[in-house]
């Protein structure tokens, strides 16, 4: 293998878009992805602004996205009663120049892989290759794979490890990290043929800080019935968290398990039950995430996405992150060759605001309005403005995101992240 070679470890959404950015500007790599076929797994997730930006860069059209998601019009806050606590519009309703998708998480992913796959050609991705580690000499770096043959060595000038919350890379590179973080949250995640509710393309945090439901379509409006599919995301905190401490990762569970903590949920334009009921399939899973660590790098090896910054979904920008991290490295590459160096600045742009944006979301995130109503009235309001001002909620919201790098004048103001038709020399 040359020396002039990336190495990917993990085929998710930040290793396929870093995959994308290389072959757009001309970097030689090869993707290793653990399973042996991928799969279009996971419910909804969220794509800010500044991540349908980079898609865009890349190449990716809005009725691409629109066959697997939906542009949000709106993100609302409703308190338990089911009155407004804060609304606003999102994507180019906001004034943004890009859209906010809600997509299928597993079709999106899924939508990379083909179009990789479509523009780099079948040799750039190995499938059924496990990273468990590396090794680094003054030449370069090599990754060691678990395959179906046995051990394997691949050899580059730079490894990215794309690899996930449960990093093998993270985990040499910090062998004493602590384990993974679970904050008390268990979370039920299902998707239902329903009527959407509000604009028809809200995002809506239902419920108090401590009992939740997180509700947004992620197909459009079938033209015949009028039904979306809407994604839907039960959580609570219970008081004893001891006995949710042996919960799964993304294990599938019945209704009858958690439908009584919502089931008088009901509004006139919202039944949460019957939303719960008519989901084919639900998830459980304890919302979690990693401690933010000094440095992604090491010499020649660099981390990425959940490998590097595993955090709450509170924010809805752990996608959107992994897509910014790999268009960032593009730029670093570009600037400064495969080098150590480009990782450096890599690390220096992103690492200490990106670990301060785990922390935010640790702390509820956007959604530390709630938190704020329950603290002055106990949850129950009459007049929202008497309890938290206006001007209150829309700094508290712009603080967020300027912290997760969707401010929208900055965002709109911002060159390209990769100049169109940059190319790597060498």
């Amino acid at each position: 293998m040359a020396k002039q070679h990336v190495l990917i470890a993990g085929g998710g959404i930040g290793g396929l878009t870093l995959g994308l950015t290389l072959h757009q500007i001309g970097v030689p790599f090869t993707l290793f992805e653990s399973v042996r076929q991928l799969k279009p797994l996971g419910v909804g997730i969220n794509l800010q602004p500044n991540a349908v930006r980079e898609l865009f860069d890349l190449g990716t059209t809005p009725d691409q996205m629109d066959q697997i998601g939906v542009p949000a019009r709106e993100w609302a806050l409703v308190g338990r009663d089911g009155q407004d606590i804060h609304a606003e519009p999102r994507g180019t309703e906001a004034g943004y120049h890009w859209p906010q998708y809600a997509v299928h998480r597993g079709a999106f992913h899924m939508a990379l892989y083909h179009l990789l796959l479509e523009r780099a050609g079948p040799d750039a991705i190995r499938t059924g290759a496990r990273a468990t580690g590396y090794e680094q000499t003054a030449d370069g770096v090599t990754l060691l794979l678990d395959t179906d043959t046995g051990p394997q060595r691949a050899t580059g000038s730079l490894l990215i490890g794309a690899d996930g919350i449960h990093s093998a890379i993270r985990a040499q590179m910090y062998p004493d990290q602590p384990p993974i973080h679970w904050g008390g949250v268990i979370m039920w995640r299902g998707t239902t043929l329903a009527r959407p509710i509000r604009t028809g393309s809200s995002f809506v945090g239902l419920g108090a800080h401590d009992q939740r439901m997180v509700i947004y379509p992620i197909s459009h409006p079938d033209p015949e019935t009028g039904l979306a599919l809407i994604n839907w995301i039960a959580e609570i905190t219970p008081d004893d968290p001891e006995a949710y401490r042996s919960v799964g990762w993304f294990r599938q569970v019945g209704q009858e398990d958690f439908a009584h903590h919502f089931a008088d949920w009901r509004y006139d334009w919202l039944d949460v039950p019957a939303l719960i009921s008519g989901a084919d399939a639900v998830y459980e899973n304890p919302m979690i995430d990693r401690d933010p660590i000094p440095s992604w790098v090491n010499g020649a090896v660099a981390l990425m996405g959940d490998a590097a910054h595993a955090m709450y979904p509170t924010g809805s920008n752990g996608a959107s992150q992994a897509i910014i991290d790999a268009r960032s490295l593009g730029a670093a590459f570009l600037q400064h060759g495969l080098t150590p160096a480009a990782l450096t600045a890599y690390n220096d742009a992103l690492c200490k605001p990106v670990s301060e944006l785990i922390l935010r979301n640790r702390g509820s995130g956007p959604f530390g309005l709630l938190n704020l109503v329950e603290d002055r009235c106990g949850g129950m309001f009459t007049d929202i403005d008497q309890v938290i001002p206006r001007d209150e909620r829309l700094a508290y919201m712009a603080g967020y995101k300027q912290a997760a790098g969707f401010a929208r004048d900055t965002l709109n103001a911002a060159p390209p992240t990769i100049a169109a038709g940059a190319r790597f020399t060498g």
